[in-house]
C-alpha cells in the first residue's frame, strides 16, 4: 500500500494488543457484523476501514454553503444595499476513512502522525491487567507535539464482558480526572462494545464532526 496515502490519513485508531480494535472498527463499518463467535487475528500493521456515517439523526438546519459573507441587493429604489451573511458552517462528515495501527507497532506509531486531527484510542476494559500499560500509551500520545490540536476519543471497549465497576476501575488506573484538566486536546470518552453495538451511535457522531 502507498506509503504516502497512509501518511495522509487523519483519523488514525491506536490501542494496545488485543483490546478490540478491529472488532469496533469492523462494528462501525458493518454494524451487525460481528456477534460473540466472530475472531479477528491481531493486526500486525495496518488496516484501513471506510466508515459511512449515519445522517438521519445529523440536524444540519444550521449549516450553510460557503458564501461571500455579505451580498448586494437592489431596493425598489435602485439604492445598493449591503445585508450581512452569517457565517457559514462546516457540514458534518457522511464518510470518514480510519487507518487502524496494531497495538504490537507502538513504537512505530509517531510515523503515521503527520496530518492527523482525530485519534480514537481503544483500551480493553474487561483486562485490568492492561490498563497501566495502556495508560504509558496514551499519556505519549497526549504528550505528542503534533497532536495538540487533535480530537480524541478514549473507547472503553469489550463493556459486554465488563462490569460498572471494572469500567470505575480503568477510569481510576488511567487518572483521567486529573489528564482532563492537563492536557490540551479535547478528550471524549466512550463506552462501547462491537458486539452488542453499544456506543456505536456516539462513535458515529463524534466522527461526524468536522
Amino acid at each position: 500500500m502507498d506509503s504516502n496515502f497512509i501518511s495522509q490519513m487523519s483519523c488514525i485508531c491506536v490501542g494496545p494488543k488485543r483490546a478490540g480494535k478491529t472488532h469496533l472498527l469492523k462494528a462501525l463499518e458493518n454494524p451487525g457484523s460481528i456477534d460473540e463467535t466472530t475472531y479477528s487475528m491481531p493486526t500486525n500493521g495496518t488496516n484501513i476501514f471506510t466508515i459511512n456515517l449515519p445522517t438521519k439523526n445529523v440536524n444540519t438546519s444550521n449549516t450553510t454553503q460557503v458564501t461571500p459573507q455579505t451580498e448586494s441587493t437592489m431596493e425598489k429604489n435602485g439604492k445598493d444595499t449591503t445585508i450581512p451573511r452569517r457565517k457559514s458552517q462546516k457540514a458534518p462528515l457522511k464518510c470518514i476513512r480510519i487507518l487502524e495501527i496494531g497495538g504490537a507497532m507502538a513504537p512505530l506509531w509517531r510515523q503515521y502522525y503527520e496530518n492527523v486531527s482525530k485519534i480514537i484510542y481503544v483500551v480493553d476494559t474487561s483486562n485490568l491487567c492492561q490498563i497501566s500499560a495502556a495508560g504509558v500509551l496514551l499519556y505519549s500520545i497526549l504528550a505528542e507535539p503534533r497532536l495538540q490540536r487533535c480530537r480524541v476519543l478514549l473507547v472503553l471497549a469489550k463493556m459486554d464482558y465488563a462490569y460498572r465497576q471494572m469500567r470505575n476501575e480503568a477510569l481510576l488506573m488511567l487518572q483521567i480526572s486529573k489528564l482532563q484538566k492537563e492536557i490540551r486536546q479535547e478528550l471524549t470518552i466512550v463506552e462501547a462494545s462491537a458486539v452488542d453495538q453499544t456506543g456505536l451511535d456516539a462513535i458515529y457522531a463524534w466522527l461526524q464532526i468536522p
